[in-house]
């Protein structure tokens, strides 16, 4: 689990949307593949400094229910599905004050750097 408080002086809320600031759905996402990338960290109990990253390799069934705006906690949630050859898949699910604002599958690879 994590959490972004979203602020009004991210610099992407001048032109998503002028009058009508929301975050982008990429950067949920990403957000999403983040807190996933650090439960596959766990998951193992490895580390970034022994030379190993968690790529972002893809989502499936994203749903976007509600606008995240200024103001707004985003609480973001991360289960591991299943981890085969270096693939890892994670359910994800990203609410605001309990309601479901966002929810996908992330797939992540990791690789040695």
């Amino acid at each position: 689990k994590g959490y972004k408080n979203v602020t009004f002086n991210e610099q992407y809320f001048m032109g998503h949307f002028p009058g009508a600031p929301i975050m982008p759905g990429v950067l949920i996402l990403e957000a999403m593949a983040q807190i996933s990338g650090i439960l596959g960290f766990i998951t193992t109990d490895k580390k970034p400094s022994e030379n190993l990253i968690h790529y972002f390799a893809g989502s499936n069934k994203a749903r976007f229910k509600r606008p995240i705006v200024p103001g707004d906690q985003l609480t973001l949630e991360s289960h591991l599905i299943a981890a085969k050859h270096n693939i890892w898949k994670f359910d994800c699910k990203a609410s605001v004050d309990g309601e479901l604002a966002t929810s996908a599958v992330i797939m992540c690879a990791d690789r040695q750097v």
